[in-house]
């Protein structure tokens, strides 16, 4: 199983806070209280990431609705891996992630999805980012 970066934690916590505000009594929602501790120890730890599958099951159901909110694909429909590229010019994926994407775990997306943003260079972030929207 791949790992989830605590950056993917940090956005699903802020996703349940602004669905799920603290109440006046400073009672958390279950996801957050769910995901709380998750990323409190992965702080303690001075963990970047955590395995998707050791994740307890409320903590993972609430990252999985943050996930489930996100786009699906970074592809913006110009696949030069198709043409021979190893890594795509329009979406900054691997071959190997373009053929698999649909097997693949969200985990294992999320991880695709943080290299292509860190990197930057796909098309999706310059030429055609209007495209990215959605």
């Amino acid at each position: 199983m791949a790992a989830i970066h605590i950056t993917d934690i940090e956005a699903a916590i802020n996703f349940w806070r602004e669905r799920s505000p603290v109440s006046d009594d400073l009672a958390l929602a279950a996801p957050l209280q769910a995901l709380a501790p998750v990323y409190a120890l992965m702080v303690y730890q001075h963990e970047a990431e955590a395995d998707e599958a050791g994740l307890p099951d409320a903590a993972h159901a609430a990252w999985m609705t943050w996930f489930d909110s996100m786009p699906d694909t970074p592809c913006i429909a110009i696949c030069s891996t198709s043409q021979g590229d190893e890594v795509c010019k329009g979406c900054g994926r691997y071959f190997e992630e373009v053929q698999r994407w649909t097997e693949m775990s969200p985990a294992e997306k999320r991880a695709s999805w943080r290299r292509i943003t860190l990197e930057g260079t796909a098309w999706r972030f310059n030429r055609y980012a209007e495209r990215a929207v959605g």
